[in-house]
């Protein structure tokens, strides 16, 4: 997997605006994303991915990872569906 579409756990919470770095709407974003729920939910859409130890540029002491997925279709189409199965996961709050 030489490229491949790079995915946070910011482009997902709730709690962030889009200028802070979320990618998808408040509607489909959910409460402190983390980024094996993150790889459960491509997992579940039959994503190939692998995980990385690296920072948002925006959030580089957080530590949090990334995960970069192998996917052929644009990459907001990816966000929409990850966000779907998050919403899935991810407890109720």
């Amino acid at each position: 997997m030489e490229n491949g579409l790079i995915l946070y756990p910011c482009y997902f919470d709730v709690k962030l605006s889009r200028e802070e770095g979320r990618r998808v709407t408040r509607e489909s974003a959910v409460l402190t994303p983390a980024v094996p729920d993150i790889e459960r939910a491509l997992a579940s859409c039959g994503v190939k991915y692998r995980r990385e130890k690296k920072s948002h540029p925006s959030w580089w002491y957080k530590h949090e990872g990334r995960i970069i997925a192998e996917c052929a279709g644009p990459k907001t189409d990816l966000l929409k569906k990850v966000a779907i199965e998050l919403k899935k996961i991810s407890p109720k709050k």
